[in-house]
């Protein structure tokens, strides 16, 4: 599956899939879904190790877009890619809410009923951060993950 927002510059331009979704829990799921297949239409089986992260991790993200970034009318966006050494996989989940910016605060009370969804980013991913929507108002969240995995010890 490759849809893209801009065109390829040439066919072996790596993986890239980019799509608008509405701020809703459906988009969300939906957006979640469209995460897992195209990795493993790249070759990330659906058990795998990065498959497994980055639905976990887009499914966090993607939630937080709908419950904390949503302005009623505008879509969220998902774009997820591979780096042209197919190393590093890259998602991004854009909203239009740019002062509600993502925070870790350390760990969540017990019995908080959200709270968590960020320390779990934190753990799971690579690397992970927050910048401005680029082409308009808003913010992109975005978390890396490798494609590779150290041997079992």
């Amino acid at each position: 599956m490759h849809n893209s927002l801009r065109p390829p510059l040439h066919p072996a331009d790596s993986p890239e899939f980019a799509m608008a979704f509405t701020s809703t829990p459906r988009g969300a799921r939906l957006a979640r879904l469209f995460v897992v297949h195209c990795l493993n239409a790249w070759g990330h089986p659906y058990d795998g190790h990065v498959n497994e992260t980055l639905t976990l991790i887009a499914a966090e993200l993607c939630a937080n877009a709908v419950q904390h970034g949503r302005v009623p009318g505008r879509d969220f966006h998902v774009r997820l890619a591979v780096a042209g050494d197919g190393k590093l996989v890259r998602l991004e989940v854009s909203d239009t809410r740019a002062e509600r910016r993502p925070v870790v605060t350390g760990p969540a009370e017990p019995d908080a009923e959200n709270g968590r969804g960020l320390l779990l980013v934190t753990a799971l991913a690579g690397d992970w951060g927050v910048t401005d929507r680029r082409g308009g108002p808003g913010k992109t969240v975005w978390a890396t993950l490798g494609t590779y995995r150290l041997p079992a010890r």
